[in-house]
Parts: C-alpha cells; sequence; structure tokens
C-alpha cells in the first residue's frame, strides 16, 4: 500500500481542511509513491517514538503534534527536529501529522475526550466552521449526566478517564459544584473567554500557567488542569484502531505511550 492510499483513508476521517491556518499537518516527510506495510502511531515525533519506529521495522510514523511547526533553513543533527528528519529521511520513512484537523473534526479528539467524561447536550466550544451536521470547532461544552459534582470528584473523574496520576485545579474561592463542562484538550488558556461564555463551571485542559488559572477562578470558572500529554495520549489508542479497522492489511503499532512529565 502506498503512502498517498493512507493520507486518503486519513483525511476521510480528518481532512486537512479542518486546520487551523498557523498548523501544519498532512504528509511532513517522506514519498507519496513509498509502499507502506507498518505503520506506528505516537503523540510527538520525540527521539524515543522516532528510534521506537524505525527498531519496530515501520514505513511509516503518524502522530499528532507536528515535528515541523515553522520554516526551516537548514536540516542537521545541531538541532532535535533535524536529528529525527535525518533519521526518518535516512530510513525512507515517511511522517504523517494529524494536529488541529484531528482536534476539530467531528469525532476527533474533542469528542473522544468528552466521551470519556461522559458529557452529554454538547456544543462546539470555539466554533470553527459549519458542516452538513451542524458547527464544528475546538473543545466541548456538554453536561455531566448524572447532575452536579464537586470540583474535587469532578478531578477524581478526570484522572480515572485518562489515567493520569493527578491534576491541577484552579478553583474560584466560593465553594462550587459542576454541571457544564467544557474541555480543551491540549493547551487550553486561549479557550478561558469561550468557556466563560458558554457558561460552562469548569474548564478541563492543559497548560493553564499560574496567572491565567488564578484569573480564571477570580471570573467564577475553574480550572482542570490536566497537562497537554494527559489529555492528548488517546489520540494512541484511537488511531492505532481506526487504521486497523480500515485497512486491516496494514500492520499498526501504538508507540509506547510515555508520559514526559515526571512528578517527584
Amino acid at each position: 500500500m502506498e503512502c498517498r492510499e493512507i493520507l486518503e483513508v486519513l483525511n476521510r476521517m480528518a481532512d486537512v481542511s479542518y486546520a487551523c491556518g498557523w498548523d501544519n499537518v498532512g504528509l511532513l516527510a517522506g514519498r507519496r509513491d513509498k509502499e507502506v506495510h507498518r505503520v506506528s502511531v505516537a503523540l510527538d515525533a520525540d527521539d524515543r517514538a522516532v528510534e521506537e519506529a524505525i527498531q519496530g521495522g515501520s514505513e511509516l510514523l503518524l502522530t499528532h503534534h507536528p515535528l515541523l511547526f515553522s520554516p526551516i533553513k537548514r536540516i542537521t543533527d545541531e538541532s532535535p527536529a533535524g536529528r529525527r528528519l535525518l533519521a526518518l529521511l535516512r530510513r525512507d520513512m515517511c511522517l504523517i501529522s494529524m494536529h488541529t484537523n484531528f482536534d476539530i473534526a467531528p469525532g476527533g479528539m474533542a469528542d473522544l475526550a468528552a466521551d470519556r467524561l461522559g458529557l452529554i447536550k454538547r456544543t462546539p466550544l470555539e466554533v470553527t466552521g459549519q458542516g452538513p451536521e451542524g458547527p464544528y470547532g475546538i473543545g466541548i461544552t456538554g453536561d455531566l449526566p448524572g447532575g452536579a459534582m464537586t470540583l474535587e470528584k469532578l478531578c477524581f473523574l478526570v484522572k480515572e478517564a485518562f489515567g493520569l496520576q493527578n491534576v491541577q485545579l484552579y478553583a474560584p474561592t466560593a465553594p462550587q459544584e459542576a454541571v457544564r463542562v467544557a474541555v480543551c484538550p491540549g493547551s487550553g488558556k486561549d479557550a478561558i473567554p469561550f468557556a466563560l461564555a458558554a457558561q460552562a463551571q469548569v474548564l478541563v485542559t492543559g497548560d493553564i500557567t499560574y496567572h491565567y488559572g488564578t484569573d480564571a477562578a477570580a471570573e467564577g470558572l475553574a480550572v482542570i488542569d490536566a497537562g497537554h500529554y494527559g489529555l492528548e495520549h488517546i489520540f494512541i489508542p484511537y488511531m492505532t484502531a481506526y487504521l486497523k479497522k480500515q485497512l486491516p492489511a496494514l500492520s499498526v503499532d501504538p508507540v509506547t505511550a510515555r508520559q514526559p512529565v515526571r512528578f517527584l
């Protein structure tokens, strides 16, 4: 099977047209006519993922986060990105990334995260477009199915749903329960105004810095920071299963999920 055929299958699930204008998705390295028998799926094209894909005999590495976000002037072994690209190209491997197109596409990252939390009555958090079935966008706002839940219990739910050891909670001063939840996998500080506009009581996201978190809490919006990796590692099992179902003749291996941050 050629790389271009795999691209076509991936685009049926999350077309590159869904991606934000600043993003870099699709085939980032390699040949469209490359014959592919084995694919490795990872969150990032980091050193360990590249090495595991190479050692496993894959001809294609599929990641969520792009290895290249902006133009580069040289590809050498003097930078992490350069070393990884050289390792892939030396072995004639392809690299495909599905980033904000997967985040935004119906049934993609936002819906997967909302599924894990069991959210109902869903609407897009930040609308980016309109499709045949209605608006779509970044993140999801929805209700907890069992009614109001304390923030502490919701933190435990997030940890259990995403297999995490800990999360950070920025809570308003006044005691609060949550029914309306916004979830934005990845880096979500820019989602705060959209969560407030949606009248969510809590935002579940990652990469919230101290000042953004405390300011959101001051506005009455609790924030559960589960980490960038914490909410997005679900890409690996989902895309592994998707490719196995859509292309049963293809061997698909999930790269071993590794939390890049150690909590000591």
